[in-house]
Order: structure tokens, then C-alpha cells, then sequence
């Protein structure tokens, strides 16, 4: 057997989904907390150059991040041949609970996705889920994994990039090589962060820019960082960083957007700062990430800040690029959908944030999950 080493945080989910993955195909590992340990992370970042995790040692070769691709070419094998009752696509909040009602009506279900939990993973705080009065996206998450692997679903870490149609048959390709065949899917398979369009982005990325502060916030305790974003999630970022870090800045394309309540806690902290009406122009550093340059819409002012991370909250983009030209999607690149979560072609169903229904929550996302799941039982049994 191989030599292999995770190098984690606390509470980062992809972190988890490494160690599941591992489990699950019976690879022996050891794990170091680069939040806690701060010899393992100097380590990490000497070995991969990474300020983000999780960071993965498999003898010499260095794998960055929870990449499913990688570790099924390394540890798994790839599947075909079964016919599944339905196949969905995607296993947040939607796809999860679009499996647990197939499961419930018997009929055959595989669920393949590139993580489990999708976007909800990575809210540090989640205050309006019935039944939580708070809880965090990971362990909502977990809640809803544990009731989907305690029925009879086939659950694979993978990506899907070809959709086919051959007669009352969907055929499904994985990056992994694997070929799926399902007689209706639904599809929740979420939104990927937005970039931020800057030169050099991708350069810094995990190297100082992260995409997941639940992941990487820890290795920035006592240190100076930037979020960017007015959302709800950017200022959700801004005010749990202010908690690790030294300073927060704060970066605001026009005005705050947030709810109430994240405002409120947003201004009851001190040590952050806000620069609204501006935008990054510039990403300034060597190996890593150690400043950027923002500038005033209006009057078109450069600022330098030197700073340790920068985190990225300035929204989302459907995964929906494999499908244009096989059902109909809007002008967002969103999944077009009736109100009871039917394509544009039969057979195939949609819920969740990929979806042109407006609302973005999670109780949403879960509702649609229900009943594209019962939707796709009508389809079948007719």
C-alpha cells in the first residue's frame, strides 16, 4: 500500500469527504490538523506550496484539494453495465433528498457527485433550517448524508460531462471513464463560485485566494486578510474571519446586500473594515498571495492593501456547461423547469440552485429535491 498523508482543518468538509473517501475503499492514511499544528502546516505549504486544504501525499505525488478524479484513478475503478431506476446529479441539499424519496419508492437509485453537500458545505452558519435554531452547513450536511446511506443508494465521488439520449435509456459519462444507464434523472448538481476576473487568479488560488473560508480560515488565525463580496456570504465570511484573524477588510463592488441580522453582527465587530463601491484590480505576490490592488468606481482611486489571504464570495455560476443544446436552459444558463420540476425533455427532472427558480435557500433546494424525486416515481411507473 501506498504512503498517504491528509493534511485538514477542523471543519472543512472536503477534508472529511477525503477521509470518507479513503475509508470507504479501505486506504490506510495519516492525518495532521494544519489549524492546530502549526509545524504540519509549515509542512503543507513547503510540500505544495498550498494555503488551502486539504492537501493530500500519496508517496511523492502531492494531490490539492478533494479531487475525486484523481483519487478514483488512484484507489477506486470505475463502474458500468447497471441500469438505474434514476441516476441524480449532484448531492447537496436536492440531490440528497431527491434520494431519499426514490429510496423510499423503491426504486433502483445512484447518486454521483464530486462532493457531499454541495454549496451548504460551505456556510459557516446556517440561523433559518427548521428544526436548528443554528447549526453549520457541514453538520446539516451530515445529517442529510447519514439518512441517504442508511437506505439503499449507490452513492459515487465522481463528475459528470456527457448526457445521452438512446431510446428509452439516459446514458451518463464520468471524468473518471465510467458510463452510467438510468431510465429518468434528475438534476441538482448546484452552482461553481464565480471568479473574480482578475490576471493572476488562477496563480493564487489556494495559494492566498480561497474559495472556502470554512476550510482555510483557520490558517489565517492572527494574520490579515480581505473578503470579498456584499452578500450575505461575504459579510458572513467577513464577520467569522474577524473572529481568527488579526484584521478584515471588507471589499464591496457597489453597497451591502445582506440580510438584517448579518448586517447587525457585521458592524458590531472592530477590526473590520469596508471599502465599498470598489473593486480588485490586481493580485500582488510571489509563491503566495500578499496583497492586491482595489480601486473606487467613481473616481477611479487606486488603494494597495497588504494582506495574507483573500477570500472570494461574489456568488455563483450554474453547472449546467455539458447541457446547452440538450435541454433548455435561460439566459443565466440555468435549468428551465415547470412547477413541478419537469425539462424541457422528458424524462429528465431538475431541483435546487441549478434551477431557474428564484429562491437560493436550502429548505427550498430540499422541497425541489422532493418533488422531482416524485415526479420521476410518476414518470417511471407510467
Amino acid at each position: 500500500m501506498p504512503q498517504v498523508t491528509i493534511y485538514t482543518t477542523q471543519n472543512c468538509p472536503y477534508c472529511r469527504m477525503t477521509k470518507a473517501f479513503l475509508d470507504k475503499h479501505g486506504v490506510e492514511y495519516v492525518s495532521f490538523d494544519v489549524g492546530t499544528d502549526k509545524e504540519a502546516a509549515k509542512k503543507m505549504v513547503d510540500i505544495s506550496g498550498q494555503l488551502g486544504v486539504p492537501v493530500i501525499t500519496v508517496d511523492d505525488e502531492v494531490i490539492v484539494g478533494f479531487d475525486a478524479q484523481r483519487l478514483n484513478e488512484l484507489f477506486g475503478s470505475a463502474k458500468a453495465g447497471d441500469v438505474y431506476d434514476v441516476l441524480i446529479m449532484g448531492a447537496g441539499p436536492a440531490g440528497l433528498t431527491a434520494g431519499m424519496y426514490c429510496a423510499r419508492k423503491m426504486l433502483k437509485t445512484v447518486i454521483i457527485s464530486e462532493n457531499i453537500g454541495g454549496q451548504a458545505l460551505e456556510s459557516w452558519s446556517i440561523e433559518n433550517y427548521m428544526g436548528y435554531r443554528v447549526v453549520t452547513g457541514d453538520e446539516l450536511m451530515k445529517k442529510f448524508e447519514e439518512q441517504v446511506r442508511s437506505q439503499n443508494i449507490h452513492l459515487e465521488l465522481d463528475s459528470v460531462v456527457t448526457i445521452a439520449r438512446k431510446d428509452d435509456r439516459f446514458l451518463v459519462g464520468t471524468t473518471t471513464g465510467a458510463t452510467y444507464f438510468a431510465r429518468a434523472l434528475i438534476l441538482t448538481q448546484g452552482k461553481k463560485p464565480r471568479k473574480l476576473g482578475v490576471q493572476g487568479e488562477d496563480r493564487y488560488l489556494g495559494r492566498g485566494l480561497s474559495i472556502c473560508s470554512t476550510c482555510d480560515g483557520p490558517l489565517f488565525k492572527d494574520k490579515v486578510v480581505a473578503v470579498v463580496g456584499g452578500g450575505n456570504s461575504a459579510l458572513q465570511t467577513a464577520i467569522e474571519m474577524s473572529g481568527i484573524a488579526k484584521e478584515v477588510s471588507l471589499i464591496v463592488r457597489s453597497t451591502i446586500r445582506a440580510d438584517e441580522s448579518y448586517v447587525k453582527r457585521y458592524q458590531e465587530q472592530k477590526n473590520i473594515r469596508t471599502f465599498q463601491n470598489h473593486i480588485i484590480t490586481a493580485l500582488h505576490g510571489n509563491a503566495l498571495l500578499s496583497g492586491i490592488t482595489i480601486q473606487e468606481r467613481t473616481t477611479g482611486k487606486e488603494t494597495n492593501l497588504t494582506l495574507d489571504g483573500l477570500f472570494a464570495e461574489i456568488g455563483w455560476i450554474p453547472n449546467t456547461s455539458f447541457l446547452e443544446g440538450f435541454i433548455e436552459l435561460n439566459d443565466q444558463k440555468e435549468i428551465v423547469i415547470d412547477i413541478n420540476c419537469h425539462t424541457s425533455m422528458p424524462g429528465i427532472f431538475a431541483a435546487g440552485d441549478v434551477t431557474a427558480v428564484k429562491g437560493k435557500q436550502i429548505i427550498i433546494a430540499a422541497g425541489e429535491g422532493a418533488k422531482a424525486a416524485l415526479e420521476a416515481y410518476e414518470y417511471l411507473t407510467q
